[in-house]
C-alpha cells in the first residue's frame, strides 16, 4: 500500500527556489508537513509557523533541528507552504507577491490576484505513457498528481514496502526512481 507521501515531500522540496532562506508553513500538521519542514531545515532553510501550538508540535517532531524552526507573529514571508486548514483571513494577510505552494491534495482557493499559486504536488508524465490526459481538473494536461505517480513508481520498481500511516519511504530514493521512469518536475511559474 502506497499513500504517496514521500513523493509529495520530494516534489515540494524540489519546487522551492534554490535561493530561498525562509518559508512559512501553514495548514494542518500532517506527516507530509513535518517531513517537508525537516527536509527544508536539513537544507538550511528556516521554517516559520504563526501558531505557538504548531511550533511546539514541530519542535517535538524535529528534535535537535529546531534551531531553524521559528515562531513568528508576522505574515511577511514571500513563500508559503500551505496545507488543509489555511484560513482565508491568513491568505488575505500575506504580502503582495507571496507564492503559495500547496502540499495538500486540493489547491487553495485563489483569493488574491497579486499573489502566485503553484499547483498541488504533481509532475509531467512521460511521453511513453499513452491515453492519459488529465487526472485532476485543476492540473494541466499530461500532468499527474504525486500521489498517483507514487503508486505507479512503486509498482514499476517492484518495491514491497508499505507507505501508509506514519511510515514513509526514503524521499531521495523515491525522487530518483520517479525521474528515472521519465516523470519530470514541473518548472514553478509565477502566474496567478
Amino acid at each position: 500500500m502506497v499513500d504517496g507521501s514521500s513523493l509529495v515531500v520530494a516534489v515540494i522540496l524540489n519546487s522551492i527556489p534554490k535561493e530561498t532562506t525562509q518559508v512559512l508553513l501553514r495548514g494542518k500538521l500532517t506527516k507530509v508537513a513535518v517531513a517537508i519542514a525537516f527536509g527544508l531545515i536539513q537544507r538550511g532553510i528556516k521554517v516559520a509557523t504563526l501558531h505557538q501550538d504548531e511550533y511546539w508540535e514541530l519542535t517535538k517532531s524535529l528534535s535537535e533541528s529546531e534551531c531553524r524552526l521559528v515562531f513568528e507573529k508576522t505574515y511577511a514571508h514571500k513563500i508559503w507552504l500551505v496545507g488543509n486548514g489555511l484560513r482565508e483571513q491568513e491568505q488575505l494577510s500575506a504580502p503582495k507577491g507571496t507564492i503559495f505552494v500547496p502540499f495538500y491534495q486540493f489547491p487553495p482557493k485563489k483569493l488574491r490576484k497579486d499573489c502566485y499559486y503553484h499547483c498541488t504536488p504533481a509532475m509531467k508524465i512521460p511521453k511513453s505513457l499513452e491515453n492519459v490526459y488529465s487526472c485532476e481538473n485543476w492540473l494541466l494536461r499530461r500532468v499527474m498528481s504525486a500521489w498517483r505517480i507514487a503508486g505507479i513508481v512503486h509498482a514499476l520498481e517492484g518495491w514491497n514496502d508499505h507507505e501508509c500511516g506514519y511510515t514513509m519511504s526514503d524521499i531521495d530514493k523515491v525522487w530518483q526512481a520517479t525521474l528515472r521512469h521519465g516523470f519530470q518536475a514541473l518548472i514553478p511559474t509565477t502566474t496567478t
